[in-house]
Order: C-alpha cells, then sequence, then structure tokens
C-alpha cells in the first residue's frame, strides 16, 4: 500500500497512491492518519474522491514526526570520503521536525553556511510505538513504510561545531516524500540515487548499509521511544556535494518514487 499527504481545497488530506493506466494516482481519502492505524496499512478507513495523478497533487511531506533520528555514516564510501572512519556501532543524531520540507518546496541555504550539501537516503516510517527492542525481536512490525529523504546539511557548520545540531537543523533541511509505501524491503537491497540538475552524483544500495535497519532500530529503541509517525534517515552513498542557488536535486529510492527540490539563497 502507498499514500501520500496533499492539499486539496486548502486542507492536508492523506490519500491512497494506486496505479491506474500506469499512472501513480491518488484514488482515495484516508480517513485517518495512517501512523494512527498501529502499523497497519491494510485496514485504513477511506472514502471515494476524484482520482487525482499524483504529479498533479499539491504534495506536504507524507510524515508528521516527533523526530526525526538520522544514523551517520551508515555506508562506508561516505565515511571515507569525509575523511572518517567506520563507526563500530550506529552514530545517531537528530533533526528538528521544523526542518521538513515539503515535495518541491525550495531549500534555502542560510547566509550562515558557505557550503550546503545533499544527502540522498531512504528513509523509514515508523508505525507502532516502539522501545527497548530486545536482540531476537522483529523489528518490522514497528515500520510502517518507507519514502525518500534528503538529509541536508550546512558542512563547514558541521564541521565547525563538533556536535551536529546546527548543520543538520536549519528550517528546509529535510526534504521528504512524494509517498510512503510498505511495497518494498531494503534487507534485500533497494537502489539510492541522487541527482543535481539531471547528473548522477549518488548512487547506492541498502544492501551496503554498515548497520542493517534492524541492528539501527534496536540501538536507537534503547535510547529513547519511537513513537508513530516518527522518522528514521538511515544514512547517505558516496558522492555528497555542495548545492548552488538555482540547482534542482533529486532522491530517488527504487520503488518508493523520486524526490524533487529546487535550491535558493536566503
Amino acid at each position: 500500500m502507498k499514500y501520500c499527504r496533499f492539499q486539496l481545497e486548502g486542507q492536508a488530506q492523506c490519500g491512497l497512491v494506486e496505479l491506474v493506466a500506469g499512472v501513480e494516482t491518488i484514488t482515495r481519502l484516508l480517513l485517518a492518519p495512517p501512523e494512527n492505524n498501529r502499523g497497519d496499512m491494510e485496514d485504513l478507513p477511506s472514502k471515494r474522491t476524484n482520482q487525482l495523478p499524483l504529479g498533479e497533487a499539491e504534495l506536504l511531506a507524507p510524515v508528521r514526526p516527533s523526530k526525526i533520528v538520522c544514523i551517520g555514516r551508515n555506508y562506508r564510501e561516505h565515511a571515507a570520503e569525509l575523511g572518517n572512519e567506520v563507526p563500530a556501532e550506529p552514530l545517531i543524531f537528530f533533526k528538528p521536525p521544523s526542518s521538513l520540507l515539503h515535495p518541491g518546496h525550495r531549500i534555502r541555504r542560510p547566509k550562515l553556511s558557505r557550503q550546503v550539501d545533499f544527502e540522498g537516503e531512504l528513509g523509514v516510517v515508523i508505525g507502532r510505538t516502539c522501545y527497548q527492542v530486545g536482540d531476537g525481536e522483529d523489528v518490522r512490525p514497528y515500520i510502517l513504510g518507507y519514502t525518500c529523504v534528503n538529509d541536508v546539511t550546512a558542512r563547514d557548520l558541521q564541521k565547525k561545531d563538533g556536535q551536529w545540531t546546527r548543520g543538520k537543523g536549519f528550517d528546509t533541511f529535510c526534504p521528504v516524500g512524494p509517498l510512503v509505501t510498505d511495497e518494498i524491503d531494503p534487507w534485500t537491497g533497494i537502489g539510492v540515487e541522487t541527482r543535481v540538475n539531471g547528473e548522477l552524483r549518488q548512487q547506492g544500495n541498502t544492501r551496503n548499509f554498515i548497520f542493517a535497519l534492524d541492528v539501527a532500530i534496536r540501538y536507537i529503541s534503547q535510547v529513547m521511544t519511537l513513537e508513530p509517525g516518527d522518522l528514521i534517515a538511515t544514512g547517505t552513498p558516496s558522492g555528497v556535494g555542495p548545492l548552488a542557488a538555482g540547482d534542482v536535486v533529486e532522491v530517488r529510492v527504487e520503488a518508493v518514487g523520486t524526490l524533487n527540490n529546487p535550491v535558493v539563497d536566503e
């Protein structure tokens, strides 16, 4: 099942997304937020609506997390390209919910930074309250679905500060979308790509995670309670680089979709 959030007659709605004549289309309105259904996307109540191609909808970020937990340096090549060692255990940090950005909306390069980088990633949306998951426990029942994330980073501020809150936390620094799906399996390998102005810059696969999703989710859950709707950004492949005003950055996750955002100066 796939769903999105979008504006309809001035109201935010959740919509079921299905293929109609080969085109991803919003076919029904969901009557409750999917994260409120204990991770079960199949039994969500819905009602009819006029069908709307996804590409014509005014899309919103498909998540409303209480927190955004990110996993740093989860690909060996990315750690190496920034001159960092491979972490011995998951390296986690936060982005604030105020950094969320809708598909198609503008990433703002802040005046405080001289280098703002893209980082395309697979996002995991939590569907059930998750705390202290045991070593032998399957994490899949806690996952509502998957989406695309751009972990935009003020690289100069990240390096300057040591801790990453400022470099990762500016408004517009977490584009998410275009939809959420439960129809993929990252454990078997899902491609993650980023393009800037149509040019391929990043190309990775979740098979190459240093810490698989079950390891990362168990690790995070030993520290904090993950609530329904919370978002986990799972790490970026190698190839990160700076953005300039006028650029258009696209993050594509295989079988999920493509997240597009233009870039402007503050």
